[in-house]
């Protein structure tokens, strides 16, 4: 399902200082250099602050993680936890249209959806409470047909009950999720016919549904726990956009509207993850230098000696080194990397800094010897690569 940015967007977009803080705590929990593995969790904070997940708010936490836009756009339009479009103020109705919940029944509950909500999906209701989708496998399948509303399962649904559960919660009351026929959690629609003895004396429902109860709340809290999120679910009077900007947060692009697609068509520079897609970048000088934006806490390693342009004009062919191709090597010579000797000058630090910075090259440069194939060039041997070039037997525009 071709999933894409909502074509109204606020400006921009900050964490609350109780988000902010939360989320530099996520990046805490990763080894230097791979913040971006917080991805996630921040992206599903944004939403849960804004309650959808915004253009800014995708731009944010990617320039907060040190990512091109790109990076953080991929991963919100391939999960369908995050909402790219605003959605109902009381219930978002996620209806699993998979294998097992179809055979059983999905598209009656699809229909009770276009009844009550709104004819297509990703369409707000009339009184803009309610909204709805058909999504890919929730992992129930042993109790379908079945319905994700908010942060809980709605299981062994029928078009009746859904309808009732719907009116529910226009009525300002909380459904008990889980499944609607009684089962504890996925034993036999029969019953238990193993672990009987098991069952005696448990809690009369299971963790997830508990957690909802206690709560009082199905569809907005983080977990049961006072301590779950820091700051209130968002106030629906207020617009998108109206956070208090932070003054130590990044600093949105301004003047890139997306497209009718909803894709920022801002050129990317070839450095990638280690700049934010702010246009093309200005030569680095001969020698270290630092590139134009290093977040301090997420970049590894030191900067190597790089170089403005190839001295004489003249670069090496980088593609002598095995395990360097034409992309590679263009984007060495975008970072000021031109010659064998630079490459044969690297140590640890350099080599992590390249490998974080240099497209779809990590771990190439220690896995395919890139330094020692160059020390060998920069003294006028030949490596393995450069003797087949030599017979013809490599196609160096491959």
């Amino acid at each position: 399902m071709l999933r894409r940015l909502h074509h109204e967007q606020p400006e921009s977009f900050a964490f609350t200082p109780e988000n902010l803080e939360w989320a530099k705590a996520q990046m805490s929990k990763y080894p230097e250099g791979r913040q971006a593995s917080a991805i996630i969790p921040l992206l599903w904070r944004a939403q849960e602050q804004e309650g959808w997940l915004t253009r800014p708010a995708i731009e944010y936490v990617a320039e907060m993680l040190g990512l091109a836009h790109i990076r953080a756009l991929e991963v919100a339009t391939f999960y369908f936890m995050f909402q790219l479009a605003p959605v109902g103020s009381v219930a978002h109705v996620q209806v699993c249209g998979t294998t097992s919940c179809m055979i059983c029944g999905a598209e009656d509950l699809m229909a009770v959806c276009k009844e009550k909500i709104a004819r297509e999906p990703h369409q707000l209701s009339a009184d803009g409470r309610f909204s709805w989708e058909e999504v890919e496998c929730l992992g129930a399948c042993a109790n379908a047909p079945m319905a994700q509303i908010g942060k809980d399962y709605y299981e062994d649904l029928t078009a009746e009950r859904l309808n009732e559960i719907l009116d529910a919660f226009a009525a300002g009351e909380v459904p008990t999720p889980g499944s609607q026929t009684g089962r504890y959690a996925s034993e036999p629609a029969g019953g238990l016919t193993t672990l009987a003895a098991h069952a005696e004396g448990r809690p009369p429902q299971n963790a997830a549904v508990a957690r909802a109860l206690e709560a009082g709340d199905t569809v907005k809290r983080i977990d049961g726990s006072e301590e779950g999120l820091r700051t209130p679910w968002r106030d629906i009077s207020r617009e998108p956009g109206d956070a208090e900007p932070d003054p130590e947060g990044p600093v949105l692009a301004a003047g890139h509207p997306a497209d009718g697609t909803g894709i920022d068509k801002r050129e990317a520079p070839v450095q990638g993850r280690g700049k934010p897609a702010t246009g093309d970048p200005a030569p680095a000088p001969e020698g270290p230098a630092e590139p134009d934006v290093e977040p301090a806490a997420v970049a590894p390693g030191t900067p190597p000696a790089r170089l403005e342009a190839p001295r004489g004009g003249v670069a090496d062919d980088l593609q002598r080194i095995e395990g360097i191709d034409a992309a590679l090597a263009e984007g060495l010579a975008a970072l000021g990397i031109h010659h064998f000797d630079q490459i044969a000058g690297w140590g640890a630090e350099e080599i992590a800094w390249i490998d974080y910075h240099l497209e779809d090259a990590e771990g190439r440069v220690a896995r395919d010897a890139w330094v020692e194939q160059a020390r060998l060039l920069a003294e006028g041997g030949e490596t393995r690569q450069a003797g087949r070039a030599k017979t013809g037997d490599v196609d160096q525009n491959t």
